[in-house]
């Protein structure tokens, strides 16, 4: 097993307190931030298959196409962060600037064509766990919700599961959008590093 830090990692989350106004609007405060990043995802999807076709004839992902990529994970973990409660503030649009819950992805690397070849079907297994996480990350939020409406914090089991269900999902993104060749982890080490200690890819 490799002991080099995995290529995508999530930071930050140790912030509990929450505004109560912005918990109780949160969904509608969501609502531009859920349109902006459909059509991001589309731009994503787009990209990422030109990126499968580049990376299976040259065994890499083009440095721009792997910086657009990883531009809207970065997004799409600050919208996903923000709507389940598991960070306060209204994020930026886009992947610029800094976010309490961030995503921090390694540079591109050389990738082996056959993995890139039949990398959906290799992740098919990691599918099948998210379907689960994405679940129970949606209980979490309901659960971060009711509680901060009331204390004006999360507690910090909720905290920590809720990270590890997002951790999980945007590795397996990654993994499925070319930007990192290893199999998705579950574990914190490698995994999660403490805010100050991140070190964030240009953003395109």
């Amino acid at each position: 097993m490799s002991t080099t830090p995995y290529p995508v990692r999530l930071v930050g989350g140790e912030a509990l307190e929450r505004s109560r106004l912005t918990v109780f609007f949160r969904t509608f405060l969501l609502i531009p931030h859920v349109i902006v990043l459909a059509f991001y995802a589309i731009g994503a999807l787009v990209v990422a298959i030109i990126a499968w076709f580049a990376a299976l004839f040259t065994g890499r992902v083009p440095d721009g196409m792997h910086n657009f990529i990883v531009g809207y994970l970065r997004y799409y973990a600050r919208v996903l962060a923000f709507g389940t409660i598991l960070a306060g503030p209204f994020p930026p649009f886009g992947a610029g600037g800094s976010y309490p819950v961030e995503l921090e992805i390694d540079p591109p690397v050389e990738q082996n064509r056959l993995t890139v070849l039949f990398r959906i079907f290799l992740a098919i297994p990691c599918i099948l766990v998210l379907y689960v996480l994405q679940n129970l990350l949606y209980l979490v939020a309901i659960g971060n919700w009711f509680v901060a409406l009331f204390l004006g914090r999360v507690p910090p089991g909720l905290e920590t599961l809720g990270m590890f269900c997002l951790r999980f999902l945007v590795r397996t993104h990654g993994y499925i959008l070319l930007v990192n060749p290893r199999y998705p982890a579950f574990g914190e080490t490698p995994g999660t590093l403490p805010m100050d200690q991140a070190s964030l890819p240009p953003v395109p």
